[in-house]
């Protein structure tokens, strides 16, 4: 296929490429901010859309993060595009933090005297709570029998508390994203907007030369 790579990483190369990236995190944190500066639409909508997908990424809803993030950004008039680049919040560094301190807090906000689980235990309970729900749901419209038990338990001990948990620091730093990213998003185009015009201007004012004469100064 076109554009494929040749040699197919092996899977500890593909492993490692999502806790750090080649070029590593500064480079892709660049590359987002620049995609987001040169969107084709006004710094406002891009930061409404940056607070959508801050926002998402602080929710327990694992593989639903860029749905939701469109969808807030739809529903506030932002950029949806901005949303989705905004969901790199949660990423594999950061969603360990992010899943053990929503829990946690949620669990006090709840009244649970209850210790944040590790964070292995976290992602295994996630993964094993999304299996168990679809193999429900498959059953719903086979012989199988549907077994919601162990879900109650899941959502009582570990859905409820980290949705919970994730409001507060999610609408704070949602917040705090949109107040940082839209006078840096008016500022950088300001600047853009005012070399252009710079370039715009030097090119009307070299002379025009005339019919036969050399474009170059001679020396």
């Amino acid at each position: 296929m076109i554009f494929r790579r040749r040699d197919k990483p092996a899977l500890a190369e593909r492993l490692r490429a999502l806790v750090w990236p080649r070029g590593g995190w500064g480079r892709g944190i660049r590359y987002v901010w620049a995609r987001m500066t040169r969107l084709p639409d006004p710094p406002h909508r891009i930061a409404r859309g940056i607070w959508a997908g801050v926002f998402a990424s602080f929710t327990p809803l694992f593989g639903a993060h860029l749905g939701l993030a469109a969808v807030l950004a739809w529903v506030l008039r932002g950029n949806v595009i901005a949303a989705l680049l905004a969901t790199l919040v949660g990423n594999p560094l950061t969603f360990p933090l992010i899943a053990v301190a929503s829990i946690q807090l949620g669990h006090m906000i709840l009244g649970n005297a209850v210790d944040a689980p590790p964070t292995a235990d976290i992602l295994f309970v996630f993964g094993q709570a999304g299996a168990e729900f679809w193999a429900n749901v498959r059953a719903m419209v086979t012989s199988e029998p549907t077994q919601w038990g162990r879900l109650y338990s899941f959502y009582h001990w570990y859905f409820l508390p980290y949705l919970v948990g994730g409001l507060a620091p999610g609408l704070f730093l949602a917040t705090a994203g949109y107040l940082v990213s839209l006078p840096m998003i008016t500022a950088f185009r300001d600047l853009r907007d005012r070399r252009r015009r710079e370039r715009a201007e030097l090119k009307r004012a070299r002379p025009v030369p005339l019919p036969g004469q050399s474009q170059t100064p001679p020396v």
